[in-house]
């Protein structure tokens, strides 16, 4: 299991969700923890951020984190955004 952490725009997004979608974004974030691969690795821009997709109240999640040091032998994991897929990759691209 990776140690976990989180970008603070990240843990705002996270205060605005309700307890039973916090339990769903818990167990995304133990998978990716568990097997960082999950994810779908991005490329050109967003290089070396992977997102993971997840249902949340029927609704689908997008979970963008990065691998540190590197993809290859990673020891964190950091989170970096979490949405719907409505202008996800346009905000993550901003950040």
């Amino acid at each position: 299991m990776l140690k976990v952490s989180a970008v603070p725009t990240f843990l705002r997004a996270v205060k605005k969700l309700h307890a039973n979608q916090k339990v769903a974004l818990d167990d995304a974030v133990k998978e990716i923890a568990a097997q960082p691969g999950a994810g779908e690795e991005k490329r050109g821009d967003l290089s070396g951020v992977f997102v993971h997709k997840f249902k949340m109240n029927g609704l689908e999640y997008l979970l963008a984190y990065e691998l540190l040091p590197n993809k290859q032998a990673p020891e964190e994991v950091m989170l970096l955004a979490l949405g719907a897929h409505e202008n996800f990759y346009r905000n993550l691209k901003g950040r």
